[in-house]
């Protein structure tokens, strides 16, 4: 089987290209045109965001010229301006997913109701869609997944970011018949439940990023739902709510994922986690019940057992993308999909004291962090989905710091699409 370079090549060689609709023109989608633009065989024909010039932008900064951008929300100008090599940029996400030359749509915009909305959009229209919108995939990825099959087209995480890099692992591991013990991932910085767009204005300044971004990943939320969509693809669980979160180096890792009982720290196998002091690699611990292997393995170096780590030290977030959109138009294949469905829920968690009357203010901000429970759990609990939160959901009754909110304590005030899409997974 060729290598998707080498897919790609015999594409370009044919005088034809991937041709790739992005919605969001954020630091991720930015990255991901350039990248794309010094690929054989794949181009961004059409690029939504509600800012036109960081579309503009993004499409110069890769080296196109001026005068192949086309700025447009016409579907007839924008179907002439791809026919012609062209590239298009436009406020109407609609436009990207009902283009009927894009192979391959790509969610970049992070927020959850609308990742949701172009990937439902997408499907409706026999596309491809992969997800750069961890949030709305744990939220509603099961039932877009169904949808996608039943369409014949593939709903996919992406490549790079770092679900997908596990992901990559665990199927390494597991086609060659390794136990796969658990799964994992580094955090960047310390946990502070209590981070909000105020504690983090400064760095996030300084680095260039969205101060409800950084809080996300100071809060846990990202940590949390990265480790949510794992336990959906491989049916792995967090081993206790929340996850352990525990502090190691990588040649500690494989001691660590170990029985209590057997001198290590889970209560059981096939768990999801994150440890502080590998970051930014992702890793899985491997086992194996042969003696032959076990020696070959302690022969390679790769320790004394009986677990072993594979780790992988970098990701690179949207720059591996096109492999995920490469991966789908040729192979017809995900990186990574709930193939489990929902194993795990990422719960609302309330950030501060909260009452009757206030609004929450979605992932990175003020009101509520996320916490990873079994979905059997947050069922039982009837804990409220983090992917649910944003400025239209209105307490009903007060939430103490560190609860749980759950459906009954809140009101929706405006109807969403993740919303809708929810109720219907919840009845499949």
């Amino acid at each position: 089987m060729l290598g998707i370079n080498r897919k790609l090549a015999n594409l370009e060689d044919k005088g034809s290209y991937i041709k790739v609709g992005l919605v969001g023109a954020g630091q991720m989608g930015r990255g991901m045109i350039s990248q794309i633009e010094s690929m054989k065989g794949m181009r961004v024909v059409i690029t939504a965001d509600l800012a036109i010039n960081n579309v503009d932008n993004a499409y110069k900064n890769a080296g196109i010229n001026e005068s192949d951008i086309n700025v447009t929300d016409d579907l007839k100008a924008a179907r002439e301006a791809v026919l012609q090599d062209q590239v298009v940029a436009t406020k109407d996400s609609k436009l990207v997913t009902a283009l009927p030359e894009v192979d391959v749509v790509v969610d970049a915009t992070g927020v959850p109701d609308i990742g949701a909305q172009i990937a439902w959009d997408s499907i409706l229209n026999n596309k491809h869609i992969v997800m750069l919108n961890v949030e709305a995939d744990v939220t509603v990825g099961p039932l877009l997944k169904k949808m996608a099959d039943s369409s014949g087209v593939v709903y996919t995480g992406s490549a790079g970011d770092e679900p997908g890099a596990i992901m990559e692992l665990y199927d390494f591991a597991d086609a060659m018949g390794f136990e796969v013990v658990a799964l994992g991932k580094g955090k960047n910085n310390p946990l502070n439940l209590e981070s909000n767009p105020d504690v983090t204005a400064e760095e996030a300044k300084a680095k260039g990023s969205s101060p409800k971004m950084l809080a996300s990943f100071q809060d846990g939320t990202k940590t949390m739902v990265e480790m949510n969509a794992v336990a959906n693809a491989t049916g792995f669980a967090p081993d206790q709510p929340g996850m352990h979160g525990f502090e190691g180096k990588v040649a500690d890792l494989p001691g660590i994922f170990i029985e209590k009982e057997k001198g290590g720290k889970l209560n059981h196998r096939k768990v999801v986690d994150f440890v502080n002091g590998v970051a930014p690699g992702v890793f899985a611990i491997i086992a194996s019940d042969k003696d032959e292997v076990n020696a070959e393995m302690k022969y390679l170096k790769m320790g004394d057992g009986p677990n072993y780590v594979l780790y992988r030290p970098y990701h690179l977030t949207s720059l591996e993308t096109p492999l995920s959109i490469a991966k789908a138009y040729f192979d017809e294949e995900p990186t990574i999909a709930p193939h489990y469905g929902l194993r795990g829920e990422t719960v609302a968690i309330a950030k501060k004291d909260l009452y009757e009357g206030d609004y929450l203010d979605g992932i990175g901000g003020y009101s509520v962090y996320g916490k990873l429970l079994k979905a059997d759990e947050a069922k039982a609990d009837k804990a409220l989905p983090i992917g649910l939160v944003d400025r239209n959901i209105k307490l009903t009754k007060a939430v103490k710091q560190g609860d749980v909110i759950t459906y009954d304590a809140v009101e929706q005030t405006k109807e969403s699409t993740i919303w809708k899409l929810r109720a219907l997974q919840d009845k499949s």
